[in-house]
């Protein structure tokens, strides 16, 4: 946070967080005995214009689920992704109909989902709770 953009990157850890909260990602409570921590990381990236100036500031708060233990932290596991050649038929349908595509920017791209298993999390660094620092984040 000592770079030039620091403000904007503060800004984009803000909007991040708000939206956390605004989607009751987690709750803070005390870890309960026995119970596995995993950490968690700011990603930070800049999206360009077409002449390559930085034209949004991204954060996004990932837990390190690297560390988790297939099998005692988790069950399995989904990525959800798209195949480029199903980019490429979409586009020919479109233009083959004469559809028009629109492209958009989603502020927070929020996944939602039902986790079957109990996730603790440490709190995000730099945005601790004064009233509770050593409390963690339940998923």
């Amino acid at each position: 946070m000592k770079e030039r953009d620091s403000d904007e990157w503060l800004l984009a850890m803000k909007s991040e967080i708000d939206s956390m909260y605004h989607n009751e990602v987690w709750t803070l409570i005390d870890l309960p005995e026995g119970a596995r921590l995993i950490e968690c990381k700011w990603v930070f990236k800049c999206k360009l214009d077409k002449d390559g100036n930085v034209h949004v500031y991204k954060a996004r708060l990932v837990a390190k689920s690297f560390k988790q233990i297939q099998g005692i932290d988790y069950d399995e596991t989904f990525s959800l992704v798209v195949k480029f050649k199903f980019i490429q038929i979409f586009l020919a349908i479109a233009g083959y109909y004469d559809y028009e595509i629109w492209q958009m920017d989603v502020n927070t791209a929020f996944l939602n989902g039902n986790l079957e298993e109990e996730v603790y999390m440490t709190q995000p660094p730099g945005f601790t709770c004064p009233k509770g620092p050593k409390k963690v984040c339940k998923l």
